[in-house]
């Protein structure tokens, strides 16, 4: 058994979800902020490459694995904003810049504080071992299409 990898980062607070798109003719595009944000979070991310503090090995282990992410957002206020707000963005740029697919995020925990100086997004990533889908549902295949709540990809095994 290989044992789990973790990483932890120190990302700026991204956008509140009101703040990510904007539409530009009839397309809907990522905002100056959600932009910054994603490049910020790539900054970071290669500053750790660059000073030797995120291998290439453990770099790799979040690409073959399912991953645990933990998300302290520490808002100016505690009722401006939504926890869930700036999720999406903040999974999207992690997951771009260290090379893993979102979709293998299995458990997920968020929690809101509050740090009226120092706003930010306290992440810990971890490699998930031993992990089990419930064994009542059965995965059929993908049928070419995208998941939605209301496919009928799993039978139930009796």
């Amino acid at each position: 058994m290989t044992k789990p990898v973790s990483l932890t980062l120190t990302l700026p607070l991204p956008p509140g979800v009101n703040n990510q798109y904007v539409t530009v003719g009839r397309r809907r595009v990522l905002s100056k902020s959600a932009q910054a944000f994603k490049r910020d979070v790539a900054k970071l991310v290669g500053g750790l490459r660059e000073r030797g503090e995120l291998e290439p090995a453990r770099e790799r282990a979040f690409a073959d694995a399912l991953i645990g992410v933990y998300l302290t957002f520490y808002f100016t206020t505690p009722m401006r904003r939504d926890l869930d707000g700036g999720l999406k963005i903040a999974l999207d740029a992690l997951a771009e810049t260290l090379g893993f697919d979102d979709r293998s995020i299995v458990d997920l925990h968020l929690t809101k504080q509050i740090d009226p100086l120092h706003p930010r997004l306290e992440v810990e990533l971890e490699t998930i071992i031993g992990w089990a889908f419930d064994r009542t549902y059965v995965y059929l295949g993908d049928r070419g299409s995208d998941e939605t709540d209301d496919d009928e990809t799993r039978a139930e095994v009796e």
